[in-house]
């Protein structure tokens, strides 16, 4: 039958010979219908190609259809992919993706997130590192009654509010790959202060170490922000050691770019004079020459298990037992690295 508008929610109810409290949990998906009804329902709701409708739904739900992301992270490309992976999971559903920067250095974060949640009722939030390992943020988001996800470099919550990958492990795999390849000095270029993923990149590098009987020479380590000119000061103040290191491990593939710049400055050949591996496979990994030795990090991956986790079940997004919590870092070889020699 051909009809001259839109099905509402009031032609479902009268054909199903429910009320339209009933079809509105069977939209919602609640637990208080028994099976027949739910059915009879959803059946009407396909034959007349009702398409509920969202702010009804967000009035019912007492949240908008909003799922945020929560980040005061210098990495931009990594900000990116993470929005990339989200809007994947997001894409033919209900939800629509809002982004919102805070500066942890604020004595007012806390707050400032408040009236953000409170403002907009996200349905959920992700939260980027570092501010991700700020568990009075998590017991926020939890007080206001919005999901969550925290993404880390280690367990910080219940998995079913996590994402994580194994970037110790991953950074030791790197670090053994350098010494397998017969290098003994080997410069570590770390991540911003505060970071969960610095300090488990610094602990991987020297778990490395340790396993193959080197010493961990502290000029050695030098100090990052994920940044390309932090790469670039770090590697100015690597290379002017005497001896200079023979390898270098940079916390991120930004700093390793900034590390690579300044090595073909000074003249030297990249991997012959100096072998470089990064963190992320990042787009500059591959286009940059030689390409570089990196961990892959799966970050877009991460991003779409976090969508999945805190809509699952809703806006005709399918739930899925048992999601993925852990997500592992590989090693992805390419041509930043060489023997040492000599």
């Amino acid at each position: 039958m051909k009809r001259s508008s839109q099905p509402t929610i009031n032609d479902v109810a009268r054909i199903a010979g429910v009320s339209k409290k009933t079809v509105s949990r069977v939209i919602n998906q609640s637990p208080l219908l028994n099976g027949d009804t739910r059915r009879r329902v959803e059946e009407v709701i396909a034959e007349l190609g009702y398409v509920p409708n969202p702010q009804a739904r967000a009035l019912a739900l007492r949240r908008n259809f909003l799922i945020g992301l929560i980040h005061d992270n210098p990495n931009a490309q990594m900000v990116l992919n993470v929005q990339q992976g989200m809007l994947e999971t997001l894409r033919d559903t209900e939800f629509e993706l809002i982004v919102h920067p805070v500066n942890r250095g604020s004595p007012t974060m806390l707050e400032d997130i408040g009236q953000f949640l409170e403002r907009q009722r996200p349905f959920g939030v992700m939260i980027l590192p570092p501010i991700s390992e700020n568990d009075q943020l998590a017991a926020l988001c939890a007080e206001l009654g919005v999901r969550y996800v925290r993404m880390g470099s280690a367990p910080l919550d219940d998995a079913s509010n996590m994402v994580v990958s194994n970037d110790r492990e991953a950074v030791r795999g790197a670090v053994d790959h350098l010494i397998e390849s017969g290098h003994r000095r080997i410069g570590l270029v770390l991540g911003p202060h505060g970071f969960r993923s610095a300090f488990e990149r610094q602990k991987g590098y020297e778990e490395a170490l340790e396993r193959a009987g080197l010493p961990i020479q502290r000029t050695l380590i030098v100090q990052g922000d994920y940044r390309f000119e932090s790469g670039m000061r770090a590697a100015e103040q690597l290379l002017d050691l005497a001896p200079r290191p023979t390898a270098v491990f940079a916390s991120n593939d930004e700093m390793a770019a900034g590390v690579l710049h300044v090595a073909r400055q000074r003249g030297l050949n990249v991997p012959q004079d100096l072998s470089i591996i990064g963190f992320d496979d990042t787009p500059i990994a591959s286009h940059l020459w030689p390409p570089l030795t990196t961990v892959r990090w799966p970050i877009a991956t991460m991003a779409r298990a976090a969508a999945l986790k805190l809509v699952s079940g809703e806006g005709g997004v399918a739930s899925e037992d048992g999601e993925a919590s852990l997500f592992v870092s590989t090693l992805i070889r390419r041509a930043s690295v060489a023997p040492a020699s000599g």
